[in-house]
C-alpha cells in the first residue's frame, strides 16, 4: 500500500509539474537549445518535427530527474546537442561497435598484479589523456577507444602527451574486419596497427568523421604497436587491476538507453541495459568512490564537452558488471 501511495504522489507531483510548462517558456527554451547547440532546419515542418520530438525528450528527462531527487536514481539527465534526434536516430548515428570477438591462437590476456590496488585512480591528473573529443555523425567510436589507450601507454612511456589518428583507423583498417563509420572493433585496430607501421599523429593526419581513402604517411607516424592485450571477460577484479598498473583502458557497454544519451552527473546505473549486447565503446581513465559509498569507473566519451560531465561520466562499479563494462576490455602494448 505504501509503494503504491508512493507512486500515486510521485506521478501527481510529476504531472502539476509538466503542466507548469507554458508555452511560452517552452518557446524561450527551444530558442536557447537552437542558438547553443547551432541548429538549423530546411523547413518550418522540420523545425515543428524536431521541437515535438525535443519536447518529449524534455518530458522525459523532467521525469527522471524529479524521481532521482525521489532517490529512485543515482544519476541525473539532461538536454544536450542530441535532444532534437529520436532514439533510433541517435543510436544509428552515434553507436558503431561491431560485437565479433572470436578467441584467437596468439590472445593475450591481462594477467592480473594481485597486489592491493589504490582506492582511487585518475590518469587524467598524470597527463595521459587527451581533451575530449568529437566523434560527430559518424560510428566510429571504437577508434577513439583505441586511440584513447595508445595516447595512454605513449604519455606513459614518454611523458609526451599526443593526440593519435582516428580518422586513420576510419579510413585504412576495413581489411582487417572494421567498417569506418559504420562500425568497427578495438581488437581489429590494434591488429591493423601493428601490422601497418603504426599510427599517425591526429596533427598529421585529422579526425573528418566520414569515410574516406586511406592516406597514412610512415613519416608522421607517433608510435606502433607491439601487440594487444583482453581483459578476462566479465572481470571486474581484471578490469580494475588493468586501470590501476597499465593506464586508460579500452571498454565497450550497452549503451542503448535513453538514460545514456542523455546522461549528466551522478554515478549512472541502468537496469535496462544487457552485459553481452555491447554496442559503444569508451574509454575507462580511472576509478573511485563516492561520499556516499558508490563506486564508479571514470569512462571519457568523445560526445564533446557538452555530454556528461564536461565529456566524462561516473559509471557504476562492482555492480555485477553493469551494462558489459568488463566484457570487452583491452588495451595495446606498444
Amino acid at each position: 500500500m505504501k509503494n503504491i501511495l508512493f507512486l500515486f504522489v510521485t506521478f501527481s507531483l510529476f504531472l502539476t509539474f509538466c503542466l507548469s510548462l507554458r508555452t511560452s517558456s517552452l518557446d524561450q527554451a527551444w530558442k536557447l537549445f537552437k542558438n547553443i547547440h547551432e541548429k538549423q532546419y530546411n523547413s518550418i515542418n522540420e523545425e515543428q518535427l524536431r521541437r515535438n520530438i525535443w519536447e518529449a525528450n524534455v518530458r522525459m528527462i523532467q521525469k527522471h530527474n524529479l524521481e532521482a531527487d525521489l532517490g529512485l536514481h543515482t544519476y541525473t539527465m539532461k538536454i544536450n546537442h542530441f535532444g532534437d534526434l529520436t532514439h533510433d536516430e541517435f543510436l544509428k548515428q552515434m553507436n558503431g561497435l561491431k560485437i565479433n570477438r572470436e578467441k584467437k591462437p596468439d590472445q593475450k590476456f591481462h594477467i592480473p598484479s594481485h597486489t592491493k590496488l589504490p582506492p582511487s585512480v585518475d590518469w587524467r591528473t598524470k597527463g595521459y589523456v587527451t581533451p575530449v573529443k568529437n566523434q560527430g555523425q559518424c560510428g566510429a567510436c571504437w577508434a577513439f577507444s583505441t586511440t584513447g589507450t595508445l595516447e595512454g601507454q605513449l604519455a606513459k612511456k614518454t611523458q609526451n602527451l599526443i593526440s593519435l589518428s582516428e580518422q586513420q583507423l576510419v579510413d585504412c583498417s576495413s581489411d582487417y574486419g572494421n567498417a569506418g563509420c559504420n562500425g568497427g572493433l578495438m581488437d581489429n585496430s590494434y591488429k591493423y596497427l601493428e601490422e601497418n607501421n603504426g599510427i599517425d599523429t591526429n596533427a598529421s593526419y585529422p579526425y573528418e568523421a566520414i569515410d574516406g581513402k586511406c592516406r597514412f604517411n610512415i613519416k608522421t607516424v607517433a608510435t606502433k604497436v607491439a601487440n594487444y592485450v583482453d581483459i578476462q571477460a566479465q572481470s571486474e577484479d581484471d578490469l580494475q587491476d588493468a586501470i590501476a598498473n597499465i593506464g586508460p583502458i579500452a571498454v565497450a557497454v550497452d549503451a542503448s538507453q535513453n538514460s545514456f544519451e542523455f546522461y549528466s552527473s551522478g554515478v549512472y546505473s541502468e537496469s535496462a541495459c544487457s552485459s553481452t549486447q555491447l554496442d559503444f565503446s569508451l574509454l575507462a581513465v580511472g576509478y573511485g568512490t563516492t561520499t556516499d559509498n558508490q563506486d564508479y569507473y571514470i569512462l571519457k566519451n568523445q560526445w564533446t564537452t557538452k555530454w556528461g560531465m564536461d565529456g566524462y561520466m561516473l559509471f557504476a562499479r562492482n555492480k555485477n558488471n553493469q551494462c558489459g563494462i568488463a566484457t570487452m576490455a583491452s588495451y595495446a602494448l606498444i
